[in-house]
């Protein structure tokens, strides 16, 4: 047979598939991939068609030479014929696969929870689609819905179930299932039939504020079933309908699209339903705009002077102005010289620096308003001084000792303008790779003229001078002649190696590329080199050029590559090149971690342990494990009660552990792992389900103190946000609490887990008490709240009346004070009506710098019919101090003092009479007692106060056995001192007792003193 092509050459046929046609079938949402293998020679080229449709070019690929096409994410309309074509030069061929696409089933409208009231109806629908067409199963509670109790208000009609007017023993959980030979969907919907009257959930009495001409939001969130209808008022009256300027939102919130002062005032919402309704009051305030009336100016201040900008501001009265000033958008500087007033600002003694932008901001807690103004400084009129400027250019550059690689550069210095010049700048301009661009190539001393350059090949130099001193640069000189440099191969390689792949199946080598100047040379290329790590096999190569980066494909998954760039043009090879090793695309981890356990350490730290993935199945590098857990329910909730919120942990690298904080105590939760790397996460491990323990719990939500007596507070709380564990009950702690924060004994009471109110009685009525309240499980007691309250104060003066053998009734504590004298010590009585057992007596000596001393007196409570008064005798503390007035000794030595005394004023009397002064008027001024101060005992000078009588109990006192209070240690004793000030009760019960006034005659046992003892003050206090 003749044949006039070469030998061997031959039309294309299909090696795989066979024949002419083929099928192919595919899941929904898979990747479908067609291979077509052709042989001929020339080799055939391979193209892919699809009947009646475009391909997808943003999901397919072609790869493999063509060979095979892949579309990923498949769905019903890629089905259909592809063709397959192979062609050469002697013909074609074709081979047609069909492709069916099938579905597990996938929803298109998954049953929702209802909530309804009675005699509502209700639809839930279950849209499922798939191929072949899912068959949809209804359940309910768990049980087929042929099998559940026969329900009259539900109807089953495929995928929809109807609920006519549902009773309140009709909640319950529906379950949707769909299936397929390919898979499965469930769906739980929870139907809960409700009768709740309406509740409005936003805080009452709110107060909105907004500026004029601004909308308004008014808020009414409310609950119930039915579902609330929610109307509006305005100042109780003005019904709001939708319209105008007024929009109701579905949700209830009432929006004012351009609110005016008009529409300030009171507005009331009300959510009403079949079972009830419920208002809610709310005030809406529209206030003035905050504006700028004069704006700062702009201003030209000569430098050393003072500027200021004026900033006056119209705002609402009601709303607090704050003013702040910037400079260039900027803090003002912290310097004493700029100084903030109410509406003004001053810069002092204005310096360049000061020039710039300043903003003068008005803000308030509902809107701002701004105003900015320009500050120029000018030079102030000059002195005479010496003028210092830049330096000229340098002039006469002259190219010298030229070589390949340098060249010696010499110039001539223009004037320096009184300041030396400081450096000289060399700069060059590469005309063929970067005309107009000039670059710093070197710096030179002031006092040099000359410099050698060095030079790279293959550029077109010229080169300019600049000088530099203290006031600033010059102009450049005028360029110097055009000095080309020799090509040359290049002295470096690319720089900034790296080989990260992309996607799977490829590497993309990349590098920084070498600039015009660096290339050395015409035609500058880049030979690619790349090799699997330690496998031995020859170094793959390609040449590039003017391009950054190049792509190899065909490469294997997550594979170590080494690379090295070389750069190269028409005069040679760079240097040997530094080898790189990259990595080529990763993918998505195969498998999951396994043998999962949880270690649960307390009630909110759980310990997950699992077994790595090998290395080849992670396919990429390692990024570490990623933990999702969620709490399903807390172990005393129903399922579904809860909404689950998915919690992530990720922890880096090759780990097989990791801890789980925070965990909520008593609770169910649900964990899976996946592994992770760079191109996303692998497929999660079996779920796993483990529980918390019980903790401590909350504290209680409130604790409030209402109604309280004169002996009794009534206290209710609310149970813990948060249980944390079956709720054991609460523990209530007390304490009374004195005007000087000092805190009594504390009481306990142990309460049930139902009990949340609680009257205490016995308490002091006008007293402060403190309660700490905490709620308990099996675990202990979680955190106190805390609470203070008075009981209520008596102001009842009226001293009641008591039956013999009653309990007096609740009034007043104490009713009159009455103190005496008797040659014992002091009495103090007084009309007690309260039922207390103890009574503390609290007594200072006046001026003096002792604290008080505090007696307890306790005592049984008498009733006296015809009196009506408790008496309690306070006898004072005998005193260490031996009575002198009585001593031989001591009279003898008074007397001599007195006539000492006469003497003196005699001789005072006659200095006065001669022009004198003696200030014995003063004397006897600051000594108002009429009756003779003795002599300190110690020092025999006069003083104002001496011990010298024996301290004994006041007469017709009446005593108990039990009722006396002793002072052992004190200097002074109650009687020594009298014209103390009217008695009184402080804050805290103490006994305020001040004493003065001497007395100094003899007393006998039974008889009251001739003279009237002054007054003894008392404050008691009972406990």
């Amino acid at each position: 047979m003749c044949s006039d092509s070469p030998e061997g050459e031959h039309r294309p046929g299909f090696m795989m598939p066979l024949g002419t046609t083929s099928t192919k079938m595919v899941l929904r949402g898979e990747t479908l991939e067609l291979e077509c293998i052709a042989e001929g020679l020339p080799t055939p080229d391979i193209s892919w068609q699809k009947d009646g449709a475009e391909l997808p070019s943003s999901r397919m690929s072609v790869q493999n030479f063509q060979k095979t096409l892949k579309i990923s994410d498949v769905n019903e309309g890629d089905a259909g014929d592809y063709h397959c074509t192979a062609s050469n030069k002697l013909g074609t061929t074709h081979h047609v696969i069909k492709v069916t696409v099938k579905a597990a089933p996938f929803w298109v409208s998954a049953p929702r929870n209802l909530i309804l009231a009675p005699n509502e109806t209700g639809i839930l629908t279950c849209r499922v689609n798939g191929e072949p067409k899912p068959k949809i199963s209804w359940f309910v509670n768990g049980v087929p819905i042929e099998n559940a109790p026969e329900d009259r208000s539900r109807k089953v009609d495929d995928d929809t179930v109807i609920l006519s007017n549902v009773q309140s023993g009709s909640s319950a959980v529906y379950q949707c299932n769909a299936s397929n030979e390919f898979g499965y969907l469930m769906a739980n919907a929870f139907v809960n039939v409700l009768a709740e009257p309406p509740r409005v959930l936003t805080p009452p009495n709110r107060v909105y504020q907004v500026i004029t001409n601004t909308p308004a939001l008014l808020h009414c969130a409310s609950f119930g079933s039915p579902i609330p209808t929610i109307t509006w008022f305005k100042d109780s009256q003005i019904s709001i309908k939708n319209g105008d300027s007024y929009v109701i939102h579905e949700n209830g919130t009432l929006e004012i699209n351009v609110a005016q002062t008009v529409n300030s005032g009171k507005y009331t919402c009300i959510a009403t339903n079949n079972l009830g309704l419920k208002e809610n009051h709310m005030t809406l305030e529209v206030k003035e705009p905050t504006r700028i009336l004069k704006q700062p100016e702009y201003k030209v201040v000569q430098r050393g002077m003072s500027a200021s900008f004026e900033c006056k501001v119209k705002h609402d009265p009601s709303l607090i102005p704050v003013m702040i000033w910037l400079k260039d958008n900027g803090d003002l500087p912290d310097d004493d010289r700029f100084v903030v007033g109410a509406e003004s600002l001053t810069v002092k003694d204005v310096t360049d620096g000061d020039e710039g932008t300043y903003t003068c901001i008005m803000n308030t807690t509902l809107d701002q308003d701004s105003a900015s103004a320009m500050l120029t400084v000018v030079e102030a009129t000059p002195t005479p001084a010496i003028v210092y400027e830049k330096p000229d250019p340098p002039t006469d550059l002259e190219l010298t000792d030229q070589t390949e690689r340098s060249v010696q550069l010499t110039w001539i210095p223009g004037d320096e303008h009184n300041s030396p010049t400081q450096m000289f700048l060399v700069q060059y301009e590469d005309l063929l790779h970067g005309p107009g661009v000039w670059i710093n190539l070197t710096e030179v001393g002031g006092t040099e003229t000359t410099a050698r350059l060095n030079l790279s090949p293959y550029v077109y130099y010229s080169f300019r001078v600049l000088a530099i001193n203290r006031v600033g640069a010059s102009q450049p000189s005028q360029p110097s002649s055009q000095y080309r440099t020799n090509p040359a191969a290049p002295d470096e390689n690319p720089s900034d190696v790296q080989g990260v792949g992309t996607e799977p199946g490829n590497l993309v080598i990349s590098w920084t590329p070498l600039t015009g100047f660096q290339s050395n040379g015409p035609n500058l290329e880049y030979r690619v080199l790349w090799k699997r790590k330690d496998v031995d096999e020859d170094w793959s190569s390609k040449n590039v050029a003017n391009v950054s980066q190049f792509v190899v494909t065909g490469t294997t998954t997550y594979t170590p590559y080494m690379i090295k760039i070389q750069a190269f043009n028409d005069y040679g090879s760079g240097p040997e090149p530094k080898v790189f090793t990259g990595y080529s695309g990763e993918d998505l981890p195969l498998s999951a971690p396994d043998n999962v356990q949880i270690m649960v350490h307390n009630s909110t730290l759980a310990e997950v342990h699992w077994e790595p993935v090998s290395s080849p199945s992670v396919r990429g590098k390692l990024q570490g494990y990623k933990v999702y857990y969620s709490r399903v329910r807390g172990l005393h909730e129903t399922e579904g009660e809860t909404e689950q919120q998915e919690q992530v942990l990720t922890f880096s690298g090759n780990r097989s552990e990791g801890r789980l904080p925070g965990l909520q105590p008593y609770s169910l939760y649900n964990l899976t792992i996946r592994v992770l790397n760079n191109k996303g996460e692998g497929p999660p491990s079996p779920n796993k389900e483990f529980d918390t323990p019980e903790g401590v719990p909350g504290p209680p939500s409130f604790l409030n103190v209402i109604n309280p007596g004169l002996d009794s507070l009534t206290l209710e709380w609310g149970p813990p946000m948060k249980n944390n564990g079956r709720l054991a009950g609460y523990t209530l702690k007390y304490q009374p609490v004195n005007n000087t924060n000092e805190l009594g004994p504390v009481k306990v009471k142990n309460f049930l887990a139902n009990e949340t109110i609680i009257t205490l009685d016995n308490l002091n009525s006008s007293m402060l008490y403190k309660f700490y309240l905490s709620a308990k499980t099996i675990k202990g007691s979680g955190p106190i709240i805390t609470e203070e309250a008075f009981t209520a104060m008596d102001t009842i003066r009226t001293q009641p009346t008591v039956e013999t053998g009653k309990v007096p009734p609740v009034g007043p504590a104490f009713g009159t004070v009455n103190t005496s004298v008797s040659e014992e010590g002091a009495v103090i009585s007084w009309d007690y009506f309260g039922h207390h057992k103890n009574v503390y007596v609290e007594y200072i000596v006046e001026n003096s710098k002792e604290d008080w001393k505090k007696e307890l007196v306790t005592f049984t409570l008498a009733y006296d019919k015809s009196t009506d008064e408790v008496l309690v005798t306070v006898p004072a503390v005998p005193s260490r101090q031996v009575d002198i007035a009585t001593q031989g000794w001591f009279i003898g030595l008074m007397c001599a003092i007195a006539l000492l005394i006469l003497v003196l004023l005699i001789v005072c009397f006659i200095k006065r009479n001669k022009g004198g002064k003696y200030p014995v008027k003063e004397k006897e001024d600051a000594h108002q007692d009429p009756e003779i101060q003795p002599m300190k005992e110690d020092d025999g000078t006069f003083g104002e106060y001496s011990d010298t009588e024996d301290h004994k109990p006041l007469k017709g006192s009446r005593t108990p056995s039990n009722g006396t209070v002793r002072r052992d240690e004190s200097d002074d004793s109650l009687v020594d001192y009298g014209e103390g000030g009217d008695g009184q009760f402080n804050e805290d019960g103490s006994f305020i007792g001040q004493y003065s006034g001497k007395k100094e005659k003899d007393t006998h046992e039974g008889n009251e003193s001739s003279e009237a003892p002054s007054p003894v003050n008392a404050m008691n206090s009972f406990v």
